[in-house]
């Protein structure tokens, strides 16, 4: 499930995390490091649970209309479509789904005036109204709503943002790449492909004797990052005339020691894609001058260390 790029943000985060306490051990930053993967599948899971509840809040809706004292043609014949969607029952029918959700304690039942915003949002939009006036209907159809649904409704939702904020601290920025695994989902689903739970590393699901497991470079990096923390650190404040450590920015200093020790650490990584995955994090987590000031020193940093013999680079144009 947790690509490269995620899995260097999130050894970004713990360390960054342990060097702003100060006191926080190694054993400390690794189960952060844990516990931060872990919550990435978490929202996953509890994101493609509001399915259900979306449903029956949509079915609730025209049997309440239905009992009314004089209801229209419209109220009495309703289009169901949306309200009994094959994607909420092949979910509701999938055991092993539900298990995990029990297990997790997930459910969106505390969330109702959430949901019906949420609704009231859905059916009023183009690509809904398209749905409903199709009158084919397929799970393939009902899994392509949801995923328009989970791309349109929910990144930069502050009612969303504030219960998940409530949850765990975690899951906000989690969200968008949590929502992408969604939709890929119900691409695998629409074309008929059964639920399981996704292994947390992508290294997981590759085959081959080359296939380098990702769990073990995640936490094989921060180690690399938090031991030699401060002598990389003194090495970026050498290498910067006239600053000192206080004076660089804390997240950039983090950026740049996490793209040394990845560098050195990992001879199979070629130092482009080290460089650019740091200047690529700095662009969300630095300031507008970050992405430039992380790549100039990060590359001019790797070529003195290769100088010297201390980054090796086994492989074809790794350097």
């Amino acid at each position: 499930m947790l690509n490269r790029r995620i899995l260097r943000i999130k050894v970004f985060k713990a360390l960054y995390s342990s060097e702003l306490k100060g006191n926080s051990s190694l054993a400390e930053a690794e189960a952060q490091l844990e516990a931060s993967c872990e919550a990435t599948r978490d929202l996953y899971l509890f994101m493609l649970a509001i399915v259900s509840p979306l449903t029956a809040i949509a079915a609730g809706r025209l049997q309440a209309a239905r009992r009314k004292f004089n209801p229209t043609e419209e109220e009495k014949n309703p289009n169901m479509k949306f309200a009994e969607n094959s994607l909420a029952k092949l979910l509701d029918a999938d055991p092993d789904f539900q298990k995990i959700l029990k297990k997790k304690k997930y459910s969106w039942d505390q969330y109702d005036i959430f949901l019906k915003k949420v609704l009231n949002s859905v059916i009023s939009k183009d690509y809904y109204l398209k749905y409903m006036q199709n009158p084919d209907s397929s799970l393939k159809e009902d899994c392509r709503l949801f995923a328009d649904i989970f791309r349109e409704e929910f990144v930069d939702n502050p009612d969303l943002d504030m219960i998940l904020e409530e949850m765990s601290i975690q899951w906000g920025e989690d969200l968008p790449y949590s929502l992408s695994y969604v939709c890929r989902t119900l691409d695998f689903l629409g074309k008929g492909g059964s639920w399981s739970m996704p292994p947390l590393y992508l290294s997981e699901v590759k085959k081959g004797d080359d296939i380098e497991d990702d769990r073990l470079f995640s936490r094989n990096l921060l180690r690399a990052a938090y031991l030699n923390y401060g002598k990389y650190c003194d090495l970026i404040s050498s290498s910067v005339s006239n600053w000192d450590n206080d004076r660089i920015v804390s997240t950039d200093m983090c950026l740049i020691v996490l793209g040394l020790a990845e560098a050195v650490a990992f001879p199979g990584i070629p130092v482009k894609v080290t460089i650019n995955e740091y200047v690529e994090i700095a662009r969300y987590f630095g300031t507008p001058k970050s992405p430039v000031f992380v790549n100039g020193l990060l590359d001019r940093l790797i070529q003195k260390l290769s100088s010297e013999g201390k980054i090796a680079k086994s492989g074809k144009g790794l350097l």
